[in-house]
């Protein structure tokens, strides 16, 4: 079973940029990401209630984990959906922002004192090239600059957020971290709604569909999983399955959001694809 969490994860975890769209075009992105971790708080505190898991922790575990949730939750998803709130097409995004392990990779070395193989560089090498291909010379047309700095922004909070996990994944049982990582992520997003945005949310029959998906099948089981990834292997070796993302979240555009593909798009992806496998493998 845990041998399928990878597959498993890429496909929840991409399928989240499909449901972006229709969920900000029914309400601003802070207001949305506010509403999303409310409630994936309360659910990772009733299912740490029912397992008996005692959510009481010292302070410096609470602020760790809270620094954890604004990270991943509150500039990386900030980020995401903001950028693609403004025109940002939804596999750029994706592609973006899952270019962390090329950074990942670059930081475990001396922050986590993993040791990333030679192999492992040119697989990550090798999903750069693909992930550069599909990015391709549309910045400033296809691609809004602020966008284009909002993903860059998600992408250093990810790769953070990563390496910060791994560092603290023994200290608390993933029900107990997660539901202090959502609190800090739904914290983050009322601040931002009090200083910067003007928030609403039509709550559509649509925006109910894709917050249920993102709540449920991303945020309880794909977030899980990740972090159960990061917790049982090294963190470099874990996000280069991310570099799969782009990939399927392209796929999933077309087929649901009419995005289009391109001869070099789908190169760029097979490029990715075979420097994931070779990054991955033992």
């Amino acid at each position: 079973m845990v041998r399928i969490f990878p597959l498993v994860f890429i496909l929840l975890w991409s399928s989240a940029f499909i449901t972006t769209k229709p969920i900000i075009d029914n309400s601003d992105p802070f207001a949305a990401l506010a509403f999303r971790f409310f409630f994936v708080a309360v659910g990772f505190y009733l299912f740490s209630l029912y397992s008996k898991q005692s959510i009481i922790i010292n302070q410096k575990n609470l602020i760790e984990s809270l620094f954890s949730g604004v990270l991943f939750h509150g500039f990386y998803l900030g980020g995401v959906f903001y950028s693609i709130s403004i025109g940002m097409p939804t596999s750029i995004a994706a592609l973006i922002v899952t270019l962390q392990p090329v950074l990942t990779n670059a930081l475990s070395g001396p922050i986590l004192g993993e040791k990333v193989s030679f192999k492992q560089w040119i697989g990550v090498f090798l999903g750069f090239i693909g992930a550069a291909l599909v990015l391709g010379l549309d910045i400033g047309s296809n691609i809004p600059l602020l966008g284009l700095l909002a993903t860059i922004i998600a992408l250093i909070a990810i790769t953070t957020s990563t390496i910060w996990q791994k560092k603290l994944s023994n200290n608390l049982s993933l029900p107990v971290s997660n539901f202090y990582q959502a609190v800090g992520g739904c914290l983050f997003h009322v601040l931002i709604i009090i200083i910067f945005a003007e928030p609403y949310i039509d709550f559509s029959k649509t925006f109910f569909v894709a917050m249920g998906h993102q709540i449920f099948l991303v945020s309880f089981g794909a977030f899980t999983i990740l972090m159960y990834l990061i917790k049982n292997n090294s963190a470099s070796k874990t996000v280069s399955v991310f570099f799969l993302i782009p990939a399927t979240s392209a796929f999933m555009a077309w087929l649901f959001l009419d995005e289009s593909l391109t001869n070099l798009d789908l190169i760029g992806f097979l490029i990715t694809s075979i420097g994931v496998y070779i990054a991955t493998r033992d």
